[in-house]
């Protein structure tokens, strides 16, 4: 199994991180893509001891939320994207819910977000590199960004919108990424839309320390939780594990070259 996007870095992990990676590989978790969006001191101390473990590997990308200040951290952005196992630049993308950017005129946190946005998207395409996409109540914004970049592989992270937009991800060429949330009770479209996605732009994530699955929805997620969705998806997508493992590592290696 393969947890595409956890938040390892997290201080939630501080107390027991050795334990939780440990957990992850008794469960049979054979990679980690760990996204870092913290830029502080303990955030990349902790993010490059991670990546001394051979199943994790790394993402790097100024979230929306801190999108103010972005060239504040350029510099330690653009540096931890050249470490030789950061494979992509993520999470970015646009969050009209909280809008954690500066209101005043004549720049409004639309706005901010959006320009960051198209800068991450330049770096990502210059480096070559697959973009983790992150859109809540942006979508009209975040689909004509994402089409005039012209950016060709991507990632829509913990995937909760309609079919139509699944499809204008998946026109681009994008892959579809499915969390915790696919197996909550009242998750009818979601558990709908996963049958649909074609084979080959599939990929699971926990999206860790957040979304854990139904089993411990409230507490705190982690990548050993992933065989739940693993376990979910197969069955609403009525195939074996074993198959829909095969499926995910071969999409993981399309798009990440892992």
């Amino acid at each position: 199994m393969i947890d595409t996007h956890a938040h390892l870095t997290d201080s939630d992990f501080d107390p027991d991180r050795e334990e939780v990676i440990k957990r992850a590989k008794e469960a049979g978790v054979e990679k980690i893509l760990c996204i870092l969006i913290e830029f502080d001191a303990r955030g990349i101390e902790v993010f490059k001891k991670l990546l001394e473990q051979d199943f994790i590997f790394g993402a790097v990308g100024v979230h929306p939320h801190d999108a103010k200040d972005f060239e504040k951290y350029r510099e330690k952005f653009l540096e931890l994207l050249g470490l030789p196992k950061v494979i992509a630049v993520g999470e970015i993308g646009l969050d009209y819910h909280y809008m954690n950017s500066p209101l005043t005129e004549p720049t409004s946190a639309a706005e901010v977000q959006q320009e960051v946005f198209k800068k991450q998207l330049e770096i990502a395409k210059g480096r070559n590199l697959p973009a983790i996409i992150h859109c809540r109540e942006a979508f009209p914004d975040y689909l004509s960004i994402l089409k005039n970049s012209r950016v060709q592989e991507g990632i829509a992270h913990c995937f909760s919108g309609s079919e139509n937009e699944a499809k204008e991800f998946l026109e681009m060429g994008f892959y579809i990424s499915f969390a915790g949330p696919v197996t909550f009770k009242n998750a009818v479209n979601p558990k709908e839309l996963i049958k649909k996605i074609p084979e080959d732009r599939l990929l699971l994530e926990t999206d860790c320390p957040y979304l854990a699955p139904q089993t411990f929805r409230g507490k705190r997620n982690e990548p050993a939780y992933i065989k739940y969705i693993y376990e979910e998806v197969a069955n609403l997508r009525n195939i074996s594990e074993d198959k829909l493992k095969e499926t995910i590592s071969k999409n993981v290696f399309q798009v990440f070259r892992i």
